[in-house]
């Protein structure tokens, strides 16, 4: 027993190692061991066979080569225990089999002995530079490295990049560092600073300079001064103005610049160089994500983010009063992904009711945004529109009579006879059936839109009358047909104005993708759909809501007359055929239509809406007020992209189309700002095509002829497009 144990216990037993604890294998019986120090040795079969010190990196290479060499170990595996690629491995060998041990040692870099760009030498360079040599010939003729030339160019006697040029025409250094406010930064925390004033970074190719050009258009929407007279100058928290280093002001143009190049929301900064977005501020660098989220947190205590958006609003009718006679209307659902318990709503792009929040968003006739605000839970059209009509009115004034435009979920006859009577023109397609127009009522027809495009439409314009009350009262009202001649489908559109030009109602009526394309813009550029803030509140726990016990029961009344319908109509087909039902059948037919009786006694007796604490008692609505200033700002920043966009129209042939493609081209590009006299220029990089940058020029010179100042100086910003 005890001799079987013992062969069968050598059986078992592993070889013990040879190597040391913490040796790396390379091969059967090979292994390396190397300290932190970077002292290293080589183990065949437990035995040391070489050996180095941290301070002889070509022994290492040597060991390395010749275990190769040997054919000791792979290749592969060398590279992978001495932590290096494979590629280097074999440069090693080929490097002794040229040049034996000297090969290996380590290369010394850089000069080979003192030098020194003396006065004479940087005269010398830039003289040379200044008759047109590209920097190799200056390098090759003054006898210098190509950075001493870029370093006697920009007047800094330091390292700089190679890859990157340092110098413009303008003798700017390029990719120059925002310089530091480390003392600000500690004089904000004392409490005795404000806001830290914006300092230029004078420089060539700095980064998304070309996000710039939104200034002047941004400067017409009143964002900062609205902002400022609704918050504040600085930090306020409850009503107190605390010293803070970002004041309201860059944090408003942090937005709006991150906006521009598709980083609308806080988690965004995480993504982009803080230092090319602090250049933009005037600042060394923008702020962290963390330090926006708790400013706008500052922010929404206030609660006053619908005066923001109403001030706004005010600031756009008084600069745009010809695109404020035509409202479109409509509800965006922002779907929502969390756990919080927040009531549903229908996502018709998703085609599904789901956790939802729903803002009702108001634009102008061109699609730019005026107004939002979070509509309440199960809310229609039809109420929301009420909403509009008072609100319009404070902005407008008693005299005015614009025309709402919405879509088919607004009909309702009786608040179509509330518009008109409180001065409101209405404009929507018609609901429901209603009577073709004859062919020969259509007739074809022109109309030009402000950018000179021509619409041809097939109209029919006639006077109609809408029964609403059960048809005791009645709307007249003008409706304008549209035929599709290809599909030969009618198209109805019912208002009450009185144009004489039927084709102009009917391109205000198709104009609402307008307002289609504001959300699906928004959307992917903007953060439309984002949470931008997680807080909660209480939801109305009083409101009524469906009950879902009357659902399930009316689900069971539902079923239950679907079967004995079917079973009846199997019946009656059966006596028809000739054979009748025998007393057995009878009975079960009694026994069901009285289960019928009884499943629609219970559904009566079951309240069809309960309080919402009986269904839901945890029940939360989303805190929208950080969002809607998130949604103020970034619909400022769309509103002057469209600004923009239509200014450079007369000059892009293809503007209809990439007007706002080629805008986003220019917010990247990168370009020089230099200092004049009280001037900031802001020369833009070329862009990809010769059209897009004429178009940029031209845009520039727009731009420049409006004289804005930059925010928080006295600098009067002078746009141009550097020459290639």
């Amino acid at each position: 027993m005890a001799a079987g144990a013992a062969v069968r216990l050598r059986e078992v037993q592993l070889p013990l190692s040879l190597h040391p604890v913490g040796s790396v294998p390379i091969a059967d019986g090979i292994a390396l061991l190397e300290d932190d120090s970077g002292n290293g040795s080589v183990f065949v079969w437990g035995q040391v066979v070489s050996a180095w010190d941290a301070s002889d990196p070509g022994a290492r290479r040597l060991c390395a080569v010749q275990l190769v060499n040997a054919d000791a170990a792979n290749q592969r595996a060398v590279a992978a225990a001495f932590g290096v690629n494979e590629t280097t491995v074999w440069r090693w060998r080929a490097e002794y089999s040229a040049g034996g041990t000297a090969a290996l040692l380590a290369k010394v870099h850089g000069p080979k002995g003192p030098s020194k760009l003396t006065e004479e030498k940087r005269s010398e360079i830039r003289q040379l530079r200044a008759r047109g040599l590209t920097l190799a010939q200056v390098a090759e003729t003054s006898g210098v490295s190509t950075d001493t030339v870029r370093r006697a160019i920009a007047g800094v006697d330091a390292p700089v990049v190679v890859d990157a040029p340092v110098e413009s025409d303008h003798g700017l250094v390029a990719l120059n560092p925002p310089a530091p406010r480390g003392a600000e930064r500690q004089a904000a925390r004392r409490g005795v600073l404000e806001e830290a004033a914006p300092v230029i970074t004078e420089g060539a190719s700095l980064p998304l300079v070309g996000s710039l050009v939104i200034l002047p258009a941004l400067f017409a929407t009143g964002l900062l001064e609205v902002a400022t007279s609704v918050y504040g100058q600085g930090r306020r928290v409850v009503g107190v103005t605390r010293a803070a280093f970002y004041g309201l002001r860059s944090l408003l143009l942090c937005v709006v610049f991150s906006s521009l190049i598709k980083e609308p929301r806080a988690e965004g900064l995480t993504r982009i160089d803080p230092a090319s977005i602090g250049r933009l501020l005037g600042l060394d660098r923008a702020p962290e994500a963390n330090r926006l989220r708790l400013r706008l947190a500052e922010l929404a205590h206030e609660h006053k983010a619908d005066e923001l958006v109403m001030g706004l609003a005010r600031r756009h009718i008084d600069a745009h009063p010809e695109a404020v006679g035509l409202l479109y209307v409509d509800g965006h659902v922002r779907a929502y992904h969390g756990k919080a318990e927040i009531p549903k709503a229908h996502v018709a792009r998703m085609r599904i009711a789901m956790p939802a929040e729903v803002d009702t968003w108001v634009s102008d006739r061109f699609g730019d945004g005026l107004l939002v605000w979070q509509a309440d839970p199960g809310a229609s059209l039809v109420g929301e529109l009420r909403i509009v009509t008072d609100k319009v009115r404070q902005l407008l004034g008693d005299s005015a009579r614009p025309t709402i435009c919405f879509d088919r979920g607004g009909w309702s006859p009786r608040l179509f006879a509330e518009l008109a009577e409180a001065g409101f023109h209405i404009l929507t397609y018609r609901k429901g059936p209603a009577p073709r127009e004859p062919r020969s009522a259509f007739r074809a027809v022109s109309f030009t839109d402000e950018t000179g495009r021509t619409h041809d439409y097939l109209l029919a314009d006639r006077r109609v009358r809408i029964g609403y009350d059960n048809n005791r009262k009645r709307f007249n009202c003008r409706q304008v047909t549209r035929l599709d001649e290809v599909s030969g489908h009618q198209t109805q559109i019912v208002t009450t104005r009185d144009d004489p030009d039927a084709a102009l109602v009917a391109h205000a009526m198709f104009g609402r993708w307008r307002q289609e394309n504001f959300f699906r813009y928004q959307r992917a550029h903007y953060g439309l759909d984002a949470l931008d803030a997680y807080e909660t509140k209480a939801d109305d726990l009083t409101r009524m809501v469906a009950n879902p016990l009357r659902r399930d029961a009316d689900r069971a009344l539902r079923e239950a007359k679907s079967s004995l319908a079917a079973a009846e109509a199997k019946e009656g087909k059966d006596s028809l055929g000739g054979r009748s039902a025998d007393a057995g059948l009878r009975q079960a037919f009694a026994t069901a239509r009285a289960e019928v009786d009884r499943l629609d006694a219970v559904a009566k007796a079951i309240l069809t809406k309960v309080p919402l604490a009986e269904v839901r008692p945890a029940a939360v609505r989303i805190d929208v007020e950080r969002k809607r200033i998130m949604d103020a700002i970034r619909m400022a920043t769309y509103n002057a992209e469209s600004a923009l966009a239509r200014m450079i129209a007369p000059y892009y042939a293809r503007a209809d189309d990439e007007a706002r493609t080629l805008l986003r081209e220019v917010f990247s590009a990168p370009g020089d700002l230099e200092i004049e006299g009280e001037r900031l220029h802001v020369r833009i990089n070329p862009l990809a095509a010769p059209r897009r940058t004429r178009a940029l020029a031209a845009l520039c010179d727009e731009l420049t002829a409006t004289e804005t100042i930059y925010p928080g100086t006295k600098l009067t910003l002078v746009y141009s497009v550097k020459q290639r």
